[in-house]
């Protein structure tokens, strides 16, 4: 969403550090096209709930203590719950891997998990408006959301190529979330716009994994050469510094 947003506000500006193109990728541009478990609990409590039931402080002797946080551990431990039994399967098949000795089956998973599990706590003031903005009031999508006084306007995008991926099983940011996007900046022209949706990946997979390497980040490179002469001269899956992505 804040990519969007960015793009709506430095081309309407007409800022001369617009990017070439924008890339969002499985977020939540308007959760209300198809809700999750996410939207369901965010529609189900107030904001204030939120801040009681799932913010506290860095406790001393810890970088940053004393600042008011969404733990990591939390965010983690919401993930691990929306699907408990693929989780369960992938450590008894890293069992058998292990007393089968199959570093192949081994190294998989330790890698994936070294990932999976390195979370960060989330700013208080960061995470109490995403909950709100994104996700109970819907401000983008609706377009009432401010910036310096000002509403963004979505359909201000006019100079900046929009490309929108999702996962087929993305059960956070559903199918059609992301794709809502095109229907926002309608004033992109039609040949500077473009989707693609990854079959057999969740929400993680958009971003990792083999799926990622062999098909969704080469459809990202392909897609900023189009319109980005200046990454014409990068390597492989070199994204220049011009390209925001969600």
């Amino acid at each position: 969403m804040q990519v969007i947003a960015l793009a709506a506000i430095m081309d309407e500006a007409n800022d001369p550090c617009m990017p070439a193109t924008i890339v969002p990728m499985g977020g939540p541009i308007d959760p209300r096209v198809k809700k999750t478990q996410v939207n369901e609990l965010a529609e189900s409590q107030s904001l204030s709930w939120f801040e009681k039931s799932f913010l506290t402080f860095v406790p001393e002797g810890h970088v940053g203590a004393g600042r008011r946080v969404y733990p990591g551990f939390v965010q983690l431990t919401a993930f691990i719950n929306m699907n408990p039994d693929a989780h369960y399967r992938a450590h008894i098949q890293y069992l058998e891997d292990q007393i089968l000795n199959n570093k192949a089956g081994i190294e998989k998973h330790t890698t994936f998990y070294d990932e999976y599990l390195a979370v960060l706590d989330m700013d208080d003031v960061y995470y109490l408006q995403t909950v709100e903005k994104i996700f109970q009031t819907y401000e983008l999508p609706r377009k009432i959301m401010k910036y310096r006084g000002g509403t963004i306007n979505p359909s201000a995008i006019r100079r900046c190529a929009l490309l929108t991926i999702e996962g087929e099983k993305d059960d956070i940011s559903a199918p059609g979330q992301t794709f809502a996007a095109h229907a926002l900046c309608n004033n992109t022209p039609s040949d500077m716009r473009g989707h693609y949706l990854q079959q057999g990946v969740g929400h993680y997979g958009v971003f990792s994994g083999s799926k990622w390497r062999a098909y969704v980040a080469p459809k990202i490179e392909e897609f900023i050469r189009r319109f980005d002469p200046a990454s014409r001269t990068r390597g492989k899956y070199g994204l220049p510094c011009s390209t925001a992505i969600n």
